[in-house]
């Protein structure tokens, strides 16, 4: 694994944990800002963190995202999440990742 994807994967754990959140998440931009969320559920706003994170890289200016990770006690991405990252970053990698950090899957 890159330098790069495992900051980011750094990132949505630490956002994970420090939120206590079910779910954490983080992208990469194409200029190497990254961007770090977690799960948003309100009783008006029911978000997944990998939406919040390309929500916020789409809202600071991004044009195209190279990678993404979401840290998830489920097996891979949702299909909204794949969708959320696919509209900003086509051939992002979707670094899927257990609480523990390993990686379980990668969607391309």
């Amino acid at each position: 694994m890159n330098p790069e994807d495992a900051k980011i994967i750094t990132l949505a754990r630490a956002a994970r944990a420090r939120a206590g959140a079910a779910e954490g998440a983080a992208v990469r931009d194409e200029t190497g800002r990254t961007y770090s969320a977690t799960t948003v559920d309100l009783p008006s706003l029911k978000l997944t963190a990998l939406q919040v994170a390309v929500a916020m890289a789409v809202s600071s200016g991004a044009e195209d995202l190279e990678a993404a990770a979401v840290v998830t006690a489920g097996e891979t991405a949702g299909p909204s999440d794949v969708s959320a990252v696919r509209d900003l970053g086509p051939a992002a990698a979707i670094l899927v990742v257990a609480p523990n950090g390993d990686v379980k899957t990668t969607v391309t």
